[in-house]
């Protein structure tokens, strides 16, 4: 028999990169040798047959439970092949190793010898003592062909992981072809390899595994296909996911309850309440029911697609039925439906019922429902709702009092609201952008500049990563009372804090200094602003060609109408942008 050669510097094949592999040294063997010394390890694998004998057997070296398994299941097949290694064999997996990667050709007789005396143990060794998976399948192979072993189960479960774990999913794939080819595919390595597949985005390849290996007739367990589901969903890949679940159908795959749990909420995530629907209505066909997980999925999607009443009848369905009860989450997400559409009468009915039936509500509970009666400007009801919180022993954060502070600033009393912020802070409760928000843009409301300049000062001196929302207000009310460095001076702490001027920001600051007559400061702002990428709108342009014309400056209105007409594309709207909330004229008087 003869071995196949192999080069001093191996060139791997069969999906396995080419390149050196620097990780093997002769130190590994506890003993140096040269290449050259091929025949003195050819005598030392004579001398092991009469060196064996006296090595005591109790000696133990390796226990293949120690080595990583797949998930899910009872130990695969082929875990009772692999027995513990004693001491003289651990030698000769050393003898073994040296002779492959330093000794190739191997002459008549080792090969003979290696034929005779490995076994699937041994040679799971060898593959792990080579280090480098990409030596192992190259020993893999090699084993394979010249002595015809049946590799152990752990032999291909170290190769597939070694490789997956180095990113080398398509050499992976190489070991799992000689696994389906020896028979020693099972559900769990299919899944393996599926997933391994998945993590990295290659979609492609996990839907041909899953197809190679239907055509087999291979099993295929569900956790692997709900895994591969809530991957692509993951990796916003819904519609795949979809197309796949309806293409594997009735191929030795069938749902259960968390395939549509899976499916569901990804669709309900993406607004497609309908279609959740759809899914949510087909369970009963394969035997499934709905869990309090899938009513909650499915409840929370239709209240935030403000279709609470079919809403609250799927949860009159749960109370009525045997099959779950209704928790927290699901009272919480119809509770937050009726609060964003206002229907704050229902949903105090609602939270009574909730506490007749014996569930406790949460913080978020309370919040949602404070949050909902300050934006109807029924302050006395949240605070009512804040005492509950009280009693019912739920600790109030920042959202409870950004709710309460937002809610009273809507109602014109700012003192309240900042009774509340200092009560906020000596409880150590910090406030977060939002908190800050609502009550810079409150006191701007009511021209109490310094009040809001100070809190922007705080803000400066504090981890959070703000908004120009935060700071528009105030430079708005500074550049409106005509102070302009000020709000110069606002504009370049808000960029220190990594926050850059909006549209919004820019269209201020060109009118501000339109205002004072400061109109190459105004014009040098447009110039900013379209350097920086940011889209004028008609706002900014015609309040800026308007002044430069009152100003006796045609030839730059002219300029700057032609720069936009050629260069911008503008918004139809003739407003700023809706989702700001301040309180900028849209007719600027402008002083010249």
């Amino acid at each position: 028999m003869k071995g196949r050669e192999l080069n001093q510097e191996p060139n791997f094949e069969s999906g396995v990169p080419s390149k050196k592999i620097g990780h093997f040294q002769e130190d590994n063997f506890e003993y140096r040798i040269r290449p050259g010394y091929g025949a003195g390890l050819h005598m030392t694998l004579i001398s092991l047959t009469t060196r064996a004998s006296r090595v005591r057997p109790t000696s133990k070296v390796f226990s293949p439970q120690n080595h990583l398994h797949f998930h899910g299941g009872s130990h695969p097949q082929g875990y009772k092949d692999v027995s513990v290694i004693q001491k003289h064999e651990a030698w000769f997996v050393k003898v073994v190793c040296t002779l492959f990667f330093y000794s190739q050709p191997l002459n008549d007789s080792s090969l003979d010898y290696l034929s005779k005396n490995l076994t699937p143990s041994i040679e799971f060794q060898v593959v792990e003592w080579l280090k480098h998976p990409a030596f192992g399948l190259k020993f893999f192979e090699f084993s394979r062909v010249n002595f015809n072993i049946t590799h152990s189960f752990w032999t291909y479960n170290l190769l597939l992981r070694s490789f997956c774990n180095m990113g080398l999913h398509h050499s992976a794939k190489v070991v799992f072809d000689y696994m389906k080819i020896d028979g020693h595919l099972s559900s769990y390595v299919v899944g393996f390899m599926i997933s391994a597949f998945a993590r990295t985005g290659d979609f492609g390849m996990a839907k041909v595994l899953l197809a190679e290996i239907q055509s087999d007739e291979v099993g295929i367990s569900v956790f692997a296909v709900n895994n591969l589901l809530n991957t692509m969903i993951k990796k916003n890949k819904l519609e795949e996911a979809v197309s796949l679940y309806k293409e594997n159908l009735g191929s030795n795959f069938y749902p259960d309850n968390w395939t549509f749990n899976i499916l569901i909420l990804g669709l309900c995530k993406a607004g497609q309440v309908d279609q959740a629907c759809v899914f949510f209505n087909d369970m009963g066909s394969f035997g499934c029911s709905p869990d309090i997980l899938t009513y909650n999925t499915i409840i929370g999607g239709l209240c935030r697609a403000n279709d609470v009443d079919r809403g609250r009848k799927l949860l009159n369905e749960i109370r009525s039925g045997d099959d779950c009860s209704p928790d927290v989450v699901t009272y919480t997400s119809v509770l937050s439906g009726y609060c964003k559409l206002g229907k704050m009468g229902e949903a105090s009915a609602l939270f009574n019922e909730m506490i007749n039936s014996g569930t406790v509500p949460t913080a978020v509970t309370f919040n949602v429902l404070i949050d909902g009666f300050g934006k109807v400007g029924d302050m006395v009801s949240a605070q009512s709702m804040y005492a509950k919180m009280v009693y019912f022993g739920c600790a109030a954060d920042v959202v409870t009092f950004t709710s309460l502070i937002d809610g009273y600033c809507r109602n014109g009393d700012v003192n309240q609201s900042l009774q509340l912020w200092n009560a906020m802070k000596a409880r150590n409760i910090s406030p977060n952008v939002y908190t800050f928000a609502i009550t810079v843009n409150a006191l701007c409301k009511e021209n109490r500049l310094h009040e809001a300049r100070e809190l922007l000062r705080e803000l400066k001196c504090t981890n959070i990563v703000p908004k120009p929302f935060i700071f528009n207000p105030v430079i708005d009310g500074f550049c409106k009372c005509g102070n302009l460095d000020e709000a110069n001076l606002i504009v370049v702490e808000m960029e220190e804090k990594k926050c850059y001027p909006d549209k919004v920001t820019f269209t201020i600051l060109i009118i501000g200094h339109c205002m004072k007559g400061r109109m190459l400061e105004a014009i040098g702002i447009f110039n900013k602003m379209l350097s920086v990428g940011c889209t004028p709108d008609d706002v900014t342009v015609q309040s800026l060609v308007s002044c430069l014309f009152k100003a006796g400056m045609p030839t730059e209105a002219s300029r700057i109408r032609t720069i936009v007409s050629q260069d911008m594309n503008l918004a139809n709207s003739s407003s700023l942008d809706n989702n700001v909330p301040l309180g900028i004229n849209r007719v600027v008087p402008v002083a010249v």
